[in-house]
């Protein structure tokens, strides 16, 4: 399942460039920037990871880059603006691409140094009327647009055409991001079926007395084993009571002998995310209390998925975790009243206080908006989806009877709509308490 290592070739990105080109209008031009290279302690670099729209559209993983896209240019239509290849600097940070590479192996039809951009921007937006970047997501790069631009409106006297209208790239997008090519989905379950391998390991190596940081470093670690870059997003493993803050990341207690431990995490593969939480006991075997709020959770959870299918809105996935965790509370004794009543009182806020799940690709939290046109977006088969509802019972909660208190639980995974319902990307993570006992005990 893990050796089968699945990648996006160039093909993949010729054809996103051009979907993404002919929804640009004639007189046009999209700018995109990559991701800065950042530091700490002066000359130590963080690791590199490009930013998500320009890899979208370019497959491109350097800094200080620049990408263009001009419609219907006789020149060409994608034109990438990198380092120049430097042996003396390559020893120290590795190779780059140059522009002979811009051009063989990432598909641009013309490349030039970075160092060009300046001048050469100032020519490729003469006579342009629309103009379309990242608005208000980088400060620096907002100004520098808008230089180049001054610059040519102060030859306008000289009959220089200069843009007049700006619109924000991410509008297209991050609509192409929503729905993910069958490419795209092979590298999901791959990220998926690597994060579920970790959370096993996790729930086997388990036991009273460990710090929350080892079990982070076991999941970790398979991650990387794997071929997972990088986390995803911070991991987060909280026992006890620090299940219960939500993005909880200290990861630091000791993890004790009859209670749960959330663990919330997932591997990045190819730049695609993985999402996965589970919630187990430390030592085993849930109390009849810790079983009690896990099985409500996980029904809530399964019923939901069982929803997911085209057509249905976001909102709809959204009410039906709210009403039946609601009931499942009610039924438990932690609320008292009537369903209806109580739902529109949000007093299930109190125990669950997120949504209940997002979108997931290139990011954790991914591009696309959740409604359109003031209304909540439509399922499309293509689309992936987090479904993570969860019950956290506040350990100073004094409304509910002291054996509930301080029981945080959530249940996720990652579901894709296909054309007749849905697919659990991380099917392979159990979730059920008969299958998690079995685990945890190593059997």
């Amino acid at each position: 399942m893990l050796d089968n290592k699945p990648t996006l070739n160039q093909a993949e990105f010729a054809a996103r460039r051009q979907k993404f080109l002919q929804q640009l209008p004639a007189n046009s031009i999209a700018i995109l920037s990559s991701a800065d290279e950042c530091y700490r302690n002066g000359d130590t670099h963080y690791n590199y990871r490009q930013n998500s729209n320009f890899y979208y559209l370019t497959g491109f993983t350097e800094p200080d880059a620049v990408a263009v896209f001009i419609p219907r240019r006789t020149e060409g239509e994608f034109i990438l603006f990198n380092r120049v290849k430097d042996p003396s600097k390559e020893i120290w940070t590795g190779y780059y691409a140059g522009q002979a590479g811009a051009v063989k192996d990432y598909g641009a039809n013309q490349a030039f140094a970075i160092t060009e951009l300046d001048a050469k921007m100032v020519e490729l937006l003469t006579g342009k009327q629309r103009v379309y970047y990242a608005t208000a997501r980088n400060d620096q790069f907002d100004v520098r647009v808008m230089h180049w631009v001054n610059e040519l409106q102060a030859k306008v006297r000289s009959g220089v055409g200069t843009p007049t209208e700006f619109f924000n790239i991410e509008t297209i997008v991050h609509e192409m991001r929503l729905i993910k090519s069958s490419a795209e989905l092979a590298i999901m379950r791959h990220a998926g079926n690597i994060s579920a391998q970790a959370h096993k390991k996790a729930m086997h190596v388990c036991h009273p007395g460990m710090y929350e940081y080892q079990l982070q470093a076991a999941i970790e670690y398979e991650f990387k084993y794997h071929g997972s870059s990088y986390p995803a997003y911070g991991s987060i493993v909280g026992g006890g009571k620090n299940a219960c803050i939500l993005h909880y990341v200290d990861n630091n207690a000791v993890l004790n002998d009859g209670d749960l431990v959330l663990v919330d995490a997932g591997g990045e593969y190819e730049y695609y995310s993985s999402d996965i939480t589970r919630t187990y006991p430390i030592n085993g075997k849930f109390s009849a209390a810790q079983r009690a709020l896990y099985e409500l959770v996980l029904r809530v959870q399964l019923s939901t998925i069982a929803l997911v299918k085209p057509g249905v809105r976001y909102d709809v996935l959204q009410d039906h975790v709210r009403k039946e965790l609601t009931r499942g509370l009610i039924e438990l004794g932690l609320l008292t009243g009537d369903l209806e009543k109580l739902i529109a009182d949000k007093a299930y806020f109190d125990f669950y206080m997120h949504n209940f799940g997002h979108w997931l690709g290139l990011d954790t939290h991914d591009a696309g908006t959740y409604k359109v046109d003031g209304q909540w977006r439509e399922l499309k088969a293509g689309m992936v989806l987090t479904v993570e509802p969860g019950l956290y019972v506040a350990p100073d909660n004094h409304k509910v009877d002291a054996k509930w208190r301080g029981i945080g639980i959530r249940i996720e995974d990652d579901v894709l709509v296909t054309e007749t319902g849905y697919e659990v990307l991380t099917v392979a993570v159990p979730k059920s308490v008969e299958e998690i006992e079995r685990l945890c005990a190593g059997k």
